[in-house]
């Protein structure tokens, strides 16, 4: 038997902490009675800087069961850097972490199937997702984009694995040694090289509230992604700066062959829209480079990912 923390990220989860303790309650109860699991594995909840009673809601189910545990951040930090403060807390307390937002949307029944895993010899399992009737269209389809985008700016992640999975102790203590700033936890894991498999992930839709990852937030971390694992969109740049100096000689070279033939007309509209089109470019180009600068700056300062307000975990289950 191992003792397992599953960890999982809270902001704004009021209305489904409760029902969600539950379901994770009775999961625990079942793995323990098939000895899959200990009897003092928990379920760490971590209070990313939420506005409304998520933080007193947690600390009601921690005196009330003893599976629950708690983990209140000073503030909103993001979705990964509050599970990687829930991770690096909980390998010290157990042998074995499972990642899931507490929507619980992800497959609960896959979390045996992990276990069983990591039984037969693996450090990760990844929950993948075989079905996304649950999401929405447009989440549907941008996320599809977004593995896709992925894959051929040749970073390396697992299709349609979001941030379900399960990690050994010797794999968060891997993990524990990386300290970039610009953290995407899909495709840091995969670097770390320990064997690895999947489940199946059926997705389920909320019972109740609604999704945190907004547009702009898949955005930003499609865009993170991106650009802390590949130098691709920089390559990109520079090829579309040869591109435009051979348009530049052919345009020099008709331009020389009108002037000598006499056709050439004065006219702004031509010159206008190179105006445009190059300058617009060029900005895309400055502003790419910028990406990679300001993430060297964040890289440089070195400060924390986050700071712990206050942690639940009663002493004698230590």
């Amino acid at each position: 038997m191992i003792k397992l923390a599953i960890v999982s990220p809270c902001y704004n989860e009021e209305e489904v902490l409760e029902e969600s303790t539950t379901r994770l309650t009775a999961l625990f109860d079942d793995l323990v009675a098939k000895k899959k699991i200990s009897a003092d594995s928990f379920v760490l909840f971590v209070n990313d800087g939420s506005k409304d009673r998520t933080w007193s809601i947690i600390k009601q189910l921690h005196r009330t069961n003893p599976y629950i545990k708690g983990m209140n951040l000073a503030r909103n930090v993001g979705h990964q850097y509050a599970i990687m403060a829930g991770m690096m807390t909980a390998k010290d307390w157990s042998d074995a972490v499972i990642t899931i937002d507490a929507d619980l949307q992800d497959d609960l029944n896959a979390i045996e199937e992990m276990i069983d895993a990591y039984t037969q010899g693996y450090d990760v399992v990844y929950g993948v997702k075989v079905s996304r009737q649950a999401d929405p269209m447009l989440k549907r389809l941008s996320a599809t984009a977004f593995y896709k985008l992925q894959h051929r700016m040749g970073v390396e992640t697992i299709y349609n694995h979001a941030d379900f999975r399960f990690l050994s102790r010797r794999v968060l203590e891997q993990l524990s040694h990386y300290q970039e700033r610009n953290v995407y936890l899909r495709g840091i894991i995969p670097l770390l090289g320990f064997p690895s498999t999947t489940v199946d992930d059926v997705i389920r839709e909320r019972t109740a509230g609604t999704s945190k990852y907004t547009v702009r937030k898949m955005f930003s971390l499609a865009l993170d992604g991106i650009t802390s694992f590949s130098v691709k969109p920089i390559y990109g740049i520079v090829y579309l700066g040869i591109i435009f100096v051979f348009i530049s000689i052919l345009i020099g070279i008709y331009v020389l062959y009108s002037l000598i033939s006499g056709t050439a007309e004065h006219g702004w509209a031509s010159l206008m829209l190179s105006v445009w089109f190059v300058g617009g470019i060029v900005l895309m180009s400055i502003g790419a480079v910028g990406l990679y600068i300001g993430k060297i700056y964040k890289e440089v300062k070195r400060r924390p990912l986050y700071n712990v307000e206050e942690v639940l975990y009663d002493d004698q289950d230590k």
